[in-house]
């Protein structure tokens, strides 16, 4: 095969696409259908809920479109971060709206579902065995923050999806793992050359994000060749230019030369980008270079407490010029009313329209804002305390008397009543490290099934 051509539909797999820019992309006559399912980027809280953030019905309309394609054209379908973190309840989810659809389309297909959520045992055998290292900032693992773990993943490479390919897999469904892998699999199984297939990967994994204008909600066209790859948008009102493409290799990397991945590092000191066509770039000159042990990330998280919030705005300019007194104010109210308790809370305030975006690393010093956006935020170790300080605070921010008040109906407007919102369990990541392994695959147990199998 002298090139391989992956369709890549969306950013991630819910986010939707133009069936015409998908269609487009299916005339081009791809050898794969590949979409990345998941991120870490929307928090801890969905890998610790065992939830996705992604919504079920706009996965299913995609997944529906993909699934019906790849089976008509005989054709692999490669899913992977599979139900938005990986985890064993978001593969499972994934995994029952792929049965749902092939039940309700007549479809049939072998099935390779890759697990990725990893025993808080085997880790901690890992730990005593000096096979984990943690990753900048986070600190050295202990066993005491192990313990504290909900839920632990680790990202795969491409080696359990190639080896799901050599067993014959026509659809696989991955958990957590690296973005690239499920753009490049196939590509490398079938022998070209991994640092290109990696990088067509990197660019791959957000769809048009890469073309401009630039979307997460379209489809992109990828083509790997023997010394190049190259990429273009099937949308006809995007397209790639060699700046565009060359600032989403950066995307969410520190090193614009050296992109670390699983089993080793993205070389791009000889990449360079072509403007293959006024819509297609063509790049060449990345290479793959292994590392001497192999290493997966975990990620981790514990629960933290739980939450509550309230939405408030701001329109008196008098309070607006004295906003971070009177929020000092309500945090040392807050504190005396409930010091005899001896109540253990994390209280913050957003301030929108101030600083609410970027905090204390906010630049622009004088508020001009004619109005403000405050959140109100209270975490306690349980429901019930985090209810009580969120309302405290909100109540005694409702009526604070500042300097200069003229109306003392309340300072604050509700958009929504009740003005309290429980938004529930609070997790962090306490996990954030390499595991080093003498097989990339030892992780990640594959189950392979006939569609319609699963469950019965």
């Amino acid at each position: 095969m002298s090139e391989l051509r992956v369709l890549a539909p969306t950013a991630i797999l819910g986010y939707g696409f133009p069936i015409q820019s998908f269609e487009a992309g299916l005339r081009r006559d791809p050898h794969v259908i590949a979409v990345d399912a998941g991120s870490s980027d929307p928090g801890p809280f969905y890998l610790g809920a065992g939830v996705s953030f992604t919504d079920r019905n706009a996965v299913k309309r995609d997944l529906e479109l993909m699934l019906t394609a790849a089976r008509k054209r005989k054709i692999p379908l490669i899913i992977g971060s599979a139900g938005g973190s990986g985890g064993e309840p978001h593969l499972k989810w994934n995994v029952e709206i792929v049965e749902e659809i092939a039940k309700e389309k007549n479809l049939t297909f072998k099935m390779a579902m890759i697990h990725a959520e990893v025993s808080p045992k085997l880790v901690l055998d890992k730990l005593a065995s000096g096979k984990i290292s943690p990753l900048s900032p986070a600190e050295d693992l202990t066993e005491e923050e192990l313990a504290k773990s909900e839920r632990i993943v680790g990202q795969m490479g491409m080696e359990p999806i190639i080896r799901a390919l050599e067993m014959g897999a026509e659809v696989i469904v991955a958990g957590r793992a690296y973005d690239p892998a499920v753009f490049a699999a196939l590509a490398v199984y079938r022998g070209f050359h991994r640092g290109l297939a990696t990088h067509l990967g990197k660019i791959l994994e957000c769809a048009s994000i890469a073309a401009t204008p630039g979307s997460g909600s379209d489809c992109m066209m990828g083509y790997l060749g023997e010394n190049y790859f190259q990429v273009e948008p099937l949308n006809p009102l995007r397209k790639c230019t060699t700046m565009s493409v060359a600032a989403h290799t950066l995307y969410e990397k520190s090193n614009p030369y050296l992109l670390p991945s699983p089993g080793g590092v993205l070389d791009l000191s000889e990449t360079q980008f072509h403007q293959q066509s006024p819509r297609a770039v063509r790049v060449t000159g990345s290479k793959f270079i292994e590392d001497a042990n192999y290493t997966i990330k975990l990620e981790g998280v514990k629960k933290i407490g739980y939450r509550t919030v309230a939405i408030a705005g701001a329109r008196d300019p008098i309070m607006i010029g004295q906003i971070d007194e009177i929020i000092d104010s309500v945090r040392e109210r807050v504190a005396d009313n409930f010091g005899e308790k001896k109540l253990e809370y994390f209280l913050d305030f957003k301030v929108y329209g101030k600083n609410g975006v970027m905090a204390d690393l906010e630049p622009v010093v004088e508020t001009k804002s004619h109005e403000l956006g405050i959140i109100i935020e209270a975490v306690a170790h349980d429901q019930a305390t985090a209810d009580t300080i969120c309302s405290f605070a909100r109540s005694t921010m409702l009526h604070w008397g500042y300097e200069g008040r003229i109306s003392t109906a309340g300072n604050l407007a509700f958009p929504y009543t009740p003005s309290d919102f429980r938004a529930g369990p609070v997790y962090a990541f306490n996990i954030y490290h390499l595991l080093e392994v003498s097989d990339p695959c030892e992780l990640f147990p594959i189950e392979l099934c006939q569609s319609g199998e699963v469950g019965a």
